[in-house]
């Protein structure tokens, strides 16, 4: 899509593109579904899908069973070039993005460094999400959606860039994948064509601005919301779609299997998972988990914990 003009992510709608006028808009598709479909249209650079992820776990840990999730890739940004990128919002060139990120990860409390768009940007958000769909394609979105989880890690929290090829390559390689032969794939016309249903599929479902998430019902009618929101929007978003009053949810995960599924949680996502403030994390961690089965790190101010079992 290349929507070059969409760098700045907006604190107040917590939109990276163009923002929607209402919070929660009902829309009508005329395609046939089988059950309610759930679209997140979203891009590896995003940073307000970064923000969004602890919202968003606990929303499929929870709800999960009412939907089929179908993780889509928007294409944020095709690639820089000479003229203004977004002149409204000071983005003229990649060091420009690097202060709204950091504002985004202040606000959001989901660690952004942003040095990164400074000394060694990020030219297209494309390569990891080519890289994206051919992981989605020869193996499970539960791989590719953890392709997209390091990612967002290396880039937002410690600063990798994620367009890199050897970057890309040692992330697939570290979640068991052959890093160089998906990377290969991806440049060829395969991972071009993958993009590109994608970038058709946000068009027909009129997407501008990530992350958006869709959620479609049998009788093709659905909601649409757009940027980064509390969690009470996607459920009052599915109860609408669902046309019921009530919704029962799935308890949420322990934290031992959550921690041993995502390997890395920010003091964050603990906090929106378990309902929990900010100066309990350490504790709950402490009663939930065995010492010898975590370690406990900070980077820019914010604890996070990887598992060690």
């Amino acid at each position: 899509m290349g929507n070059n003009n969409n760098m700045v992510c907006d604190l107040q709608t917590g939109v990276c593109g163009v923002a929607e006028e209402e919070d929660v808009e009902i829309i009508d598709f005329n395609q046939p579904t089988k059950a309610v479909n759930l679209y997140y249209v979203t891009d590896p650079i995003c940073s307000h899908c970064w923000a969004l992820e602890p919202v968003l776990r606990r929303f499929v840990e929870q709800y999960g069973n009412f939907f089929n999730f179908h993780t889509v890739m928007g294409g944020l940004l095709e690639k820089w070039h000479d003229g203004p990128i977004d002149p409204a919002n000071g983005i003229h060139k990649p060091a420009d993005v690097a202060p709204h990120w950091r504002e985004v990860g202040e606000h959001s409390r989901m660690p952004i460094d942003g040095t990164l768009m400074i000394d060694n940007p990020v030219q297209s958000s494309y390569p990891p999400s080519r890289v994206f769909k051919v992981i989605q394609k020869n193996h499970t979105d539960a791989k590719a959606t953890e392709y997209l989880r390091r990612s967002r890690e290396a880039l937002f929290a410690f600063n990798q860039n994620i367009s890199d090829k050897s970057v890309m390559i040692e992330i697939a390689n570290h979640i068991g994948l052959d890093g160089k032969a998906i990377v290969n794939e991806a440049e060829q016309q395969v991972g071009l064509q993958l993009l590109h249903e994608d970038f058709d599929l946000v068009r027909r479902l009129g997407v501008r601005g990530f992350p958006t998430i869709i959620m479609t019902n049998e009788e093709n009618k659905g909601v649409k919301i757009v940027g980064s929101r509390p969690l009470d929007n996607y459920v009052d978003g599915l109860k609408k779609v669902l046309n019921l009053e009530d919704l029962q949810p799935k308890p949420v995960p322990s934290l031992s299997d959550l921690l041993e599924k995502e390997k890395l949680l920010f003091s964050k996502e603990i906090e929106v998972m378990y309902d929990v403030e900010q100066a309990d994390v350490k504790f709950l961690i402490e009663q939930e988990l065995p010492t010898n089965h975590y370690q406990v790190n900070e980077i820019l101010g914010e604890l996070y914990f990887t598992a060690t079992k």
